[in-house]
């Protein structure tokens, strides 16, 4: 590979199934940018990450997928504002001076792909999962002024556990938000165990997940009217943001 080359890459884990590699190297073939091309590296820990870094050295920036959001963040010199804040990653910038910087894309993403659907009654959103992509997702409602709550899968501090959610819930909460691999091809039979029939017309059920396109997550909750939406769109806003990070 010669120096102009430019390497931009997916690091996470059992991720041939990326979004992200199909989505750049289309835009790198449509806008003829033949020095750049896109890589997926599959590491089973994040340990391998300084060693991917090494032998990559015409590499200009890095998406990061599950699980590593969290965990990459030690590796990096520098994390932008709203990713130290987020407390997850899923951009790297590799700086004139060689340093990494790590960013948050997600949150945009997602707050872009959310904000047509709002209707004044929206005011309070549970967010099932506490991973990596939940915490950019509530730092996009806070942006939005919606408050939330956490479910997991064991009861903690601040947060509720899946059997507490009932009736009451649903009067209360009219934004659900899956932020779990629940569903997500091949185990596209799955789902977040919720009581879905207390879903109604004033319910917005949001998946990150986009494959498969309609999960069993946003099928059952649009049998009941509520208004649905994956996470294509978002995913789609995040990487045009990541290319912006990469050539600024």
């Amino acid at each position: 590979m010669d120096n102009n080359q430019r390497l931009y890459g997916l690091i996470g884990k059992n991720i041939s199934y990326s979004f992200s590699k199909k989505y750049f190297s289309e835009k790198f073939a449509l806008g003829n940018l033949v020095e750049c091309s896109y890589e997926n590296f599959d590491i089973q820990t994040i340990e391998e990450f300084p060693n991917l870094i090494a032998n990559n050295p015409n590499l200009k920036g890095l998406n990061v997928t599950i699980p590593y959001k969290e965990a990459v963040i030690p590796y990096l010199n520098k994390l932008s504002k709203n990713a130290a804040q987020i407390g997850a990653v899923n951009v790297i910038r590799f700086t004139k001076k060689g340093k990494l910087k790590g960013y948050n894309s997600d949150y945009y993403g997602f707050m872009k792909s959310l904000k047509p659907l709002l209707q004044p009654h929206h005011k309070k959103a549970l967010i099932l999962g506490t991973g990596g992509a939940a915490k950019a997702v509530a730092f996009a409602l806070d942006q939005l002024e919606i408050l939330y709550t956490f479910v997991t899968r064991e009861e903690k501090a601040g947060m509720i556990d899946y059997d507490r959610i009932n009736v009451t819930t649903f009067d209360n909460y009219h934004i659900f938000i899956n932020c779990t691999p629940l569903g997500t091809s091949p185990n596209i039979e799955e789902f977040p165990p919720i009581p879905y029939n207390f879903f109604t017309d004033k319910h917005i059920a949001f998946d990150l997940i986009y494959n498969p396109e309609e999960t069993q997550f946003l099928k059952k909750a649009k049998k009941k009217g509520a208004v649905t939406k994956n996470g294509y769109d978002m995913l789609v806003l995040q990487a045009e943001k990541a290319w912006k990070i990469w050539n600024k």
